[in-house]
């Protein structure tokens, strides 16, 4: 199998070329930013909307085939409260999750969703992942606390540290 983003631990299905073990093919160069990098921009725009002050996330939800965004979120305090933090204490701000916040507006019964997180999840962000059929993660920086990796990885989930295309194609 070959990964066509040239990512090796990017283990989708829709990224991976199934090329015979004695075959010396390789990926084509990569001329566009793959599909995966594009819904993780994205998310890195909605975090920008986050009103948490310490750390802004944003979370992409597709189906499996990529095909359709089912549903965003960013953290921040709940719909009609004040756009700030409750507390400036780390893990006790009281804002909302981005994850949270896009697997309540995900459909309940789709299977394999695929996460675009800004930020690797905390332990109950996996576990709700986990409940809500999240089948991969792709996170473009480590949380402060890697136990919600742990909590996936337990489950099945598939996690890709997502860097290898941060800084290709970009204007700024």
């Amino acid at each position: 199998m070959i990964s066509k983003d040239g990512v090796p631990s990017n283990t989708h299905p829709m990224n991976l070329i199934d090329v015979p073990e004695d075959s010396h093919a390789s990926v084509e160069k990569v001329t566009r930013p793959p599909l995966y990098e594009v819904y993780m921009r994205m998310a890195e725009e909605l975090a920008k909307r986050s009103t948490c002050v310490r750390l802004q996330v944003g979370t992409v939800l597709t189906n499996a085939t990529l095909e359709h965004v089912v549903a965003i979120g960013y953290n921040g305090n709940a719909r009609g409260f004040p756009n700030r933090c409750d507390s400036t204490e780390a893990g006790k701000c009281g804002c909302i999750h981005s994850e949270m916040n896009a697997l309540v507006k995900s459909p309940g019964d789709m299977r394999d969703k695929v996460a675009f997180v800004t930020a690797s999840p905390c332990v109950m962000c996996a576990k709700l992942m986990v409940q809500a059929n999240v089948s991969h993660l792709f996170y473009r920086s480590a949380y402060r606390d890697l136990s919600g990796l742990k909590v996936l990885d337990k489950a099945g989930v598939i996690s890709v540290h997502y860097t290898r295309w941060q800084r290709e194609w970009r204007s700024d």
